[in-house]
Order: C-alpha cells, then sequence, then structure tokens
C-alpha cells in the first residue's frame, strides 16, 4: 500500500508555518479543534499518513515535522525535551490555537507528556503512543541501544539499506511494513543539505536521554508526573522495543487520569502496522467523556 493511496481523493495540503523562528511543515487536514501528531526520533509527518483522512472527519489534524525533522527548520539547539516544548508551544500560537490535543509516538509521546506538564491549560488530552517519561527495563536498555546504533549508522553512511534498517526496528512485521516508498521518503529527507548531521545529533540526544532516565528522579519523579492532570490514553503494543508493557504500567501509575490500550500485531509504530484498529481506539479516546 502506498502511503499516498490512504490520502487520494480527500482534501490535505501541505503547509510551512513559523513557529518561534523555525520554519514547520505540517501536513494538514479537517477542520474543528486542534490534533497535533508529534512523530518520534528521526521520524516526519508521513508517519501518520494512515491515519489523517479519518481524524480529519471529527479534528483539524496536523501531522508535523518536529523541530530539527522532516523538511522543518533546523536551528542550533541541544534538542533536548524542554527544546521540543518550547517549540511545540511556539507552533500553537501559529496555528491560532489556544488549547489542542496532542498525540505522539515515541519521543513524541514524551513531548506530548511534558507539555501537558509545562503548560496545562493548553493540552485537552494527550495520547503516549509507545512512549513514555519512564526507564527501560534491562532488555529495553539492549534494544534502545541498537536503535542509536541503527541511527548512527544511517545518518553516517546515507544509503538506502542503511535507511531501511533503521526503519525496520519500528515494525512488527519490517518484510510487510516497511516499504519501498518509506524508505525512499526518508532517505529523500535525510539526504537534503545538512540534515543527516542534526538527525544524528537529535538521535544523539533523545535516545541517550531516554537511557540516561532513573526511576522516581528527574523527568521520571512521581511529583512532576502527577501534574499532568489532562486524560491521558496510552497506546501500547506487545512487541514494543525499548519500553516493554511493564514499563509503561510502572510510569502510568503515576499519571492521574490515565488508562492503556495494547495493540496485539504491531511493534513501535501501531498507527502503521494496524491503523484501522489504532485509529478506531484513537477516536473513540479523543471524541469521548474522558
Amino acid at each position: 500500500m502506498s502511503i499516498w493511496t490512504d490520502l487520494m481523493g480527500h482534501d490535505f495540503r501541505q503547509t510551512f508555518y513559523d513557529a518561534g523562528g523555525v520554519r514547520t511543515r505540517a501536513i494538514e487536514a479537517g477542520s474543528g479543534p486542534a490534533l497535533i501528531l508529534l512523530h518520534g526520533t528521526g521520524g516526519h509527518a508521513e508517519a501518520y499518513a494512515r491515519n489523517l483522512v479519518e481524524h480529519a472527519r471529527h479534528f483539524h489534524v496536523y501531522a508535523v515535522d518536529m523541530v530539527g525533522h522532516g523538511y522543518s527548520g533546523m536551528p542550533d539547539i541541544a534538542y533536548n525535551y524542554d527544546d521540543y516544548v518550547k517549540w511545540l508551544a511556539a507552533f500553537m500560537d501559529a496555528i491560532g490555537a489556544r488549547s489542542a490535543c496532542v498525540s505522539g509516538e515515541s519521543l513524541g509521546a514524551m513531548v506530548a507528556q511534558l507539555f501537558a506538564i509545562r503548560h496545562p491549560e493548553r493540552a485537552k488530552k494527550i495520547v503516549l503512543n509507545t512512549g513514555i517519561m519512564w526507564p527501560p527495563d534491562d532488555a529495553g536498555r539492549k534494544e534502545v541501544t541498537d536503535l542509536l546504533e541503527r541511527s548512527r549508522a544511517a545518518t553516517g553512511g546515507l544509503t538506502r539499506e542503511l535507511v531501511r534498517k533503521r526503519l525496520e526496528w519500528l515494525m512488527y512485521e519490517p518484510a510487510k511494513s516497511v516499504t519501498e516508498e518509506l524508505v525512499d521518503v526518508r532517505y529523500q529527507i535525510y539526504s537534503q543539505p545538512g540534515r543527516a548531521p542534526v538527525i544524528r545529533k537529535i538521535a544523539e540526544a533523545s535516545i541517550s536521554g531516554l537511557l540516561a532516565l532513573e526511576a522516581g528522579r528527574g523527568l521520571c519523579d512521581p511529583e512532576l508526573l502527577r501534574q499532568c492532570r489532562c486524560p491521558v490514553l496510552l497506546i501500547w503494543t506487545r512487541h514494543n522495543p525499548g519500553q516493554s508493557i511493564p514499563v509503561a504500567e510502572a510510569g502510568m501509575k503515576h499519571i492521574p487520569n490515565a488508562r492503556m490500550v495494547i495493540m496485539e500485531q504491531s511493534a513501535h509504530w501501531p498507527q502503521w502496522e494496524e491503523p484501522e484498529l489504532f485509529n478506531k481506539l484513537h477516536l473513540e479516546f479523543l471524541r469521548g467523556n474522558a
């Protein structure tokens, strides 16, 4: 299936916004309340190509390239969690959204979570999709270290095969889910002048940041996590690399208004591998009276 098969015949557009001085790309569709979709480390807006149309029936959806990613600007910043939160607040200002629902995958989930803590008045609901501010277990640390090595390789040698291996980490069924088109999209993004070194810097910062998390301290301090007061949905998977179901459950118990669902036939990109079920669960939460 092509990325564009799901979008053909539907009204969507690519737009560039000035988010606090950062040129930010969004693939957007629909009208109504704002829903912002955040990809993971080294990702891009196309991660949500299979979800835009269904969500656009109910929301004004923005699948964005986060700062440093995709076709968005590449400022000289540390690319830590606070940098992303600052950028997200500026993006919301740019689109004129005082508040929004925010759904993030992996790194995007942790950005959404910290955003809801730092700006409680601006987060209506958040979805943590295969990412939460809680440290990996021993098996997860090995998987995250593998991700870092694949990211270094993909942004160093920059061949389609190395990009493919990086994408395969995300999938439960890589032979089926990592299409030639998806490889081409990411390869073209990484081939932009100056982009690969920035993506490498981002990977070093975000993945090393995940490995540095400590239960009960810093960003994993229960007192901090309890400040996330809006309704929260964790969408997890049976085969999620990096942070297992017990890890997600350990972090979730400190979030006051959170619940969790588990998808069985996907890994780190359930929105891509199981789009129909993801869309159903996602919309039930976002549109319900949680």
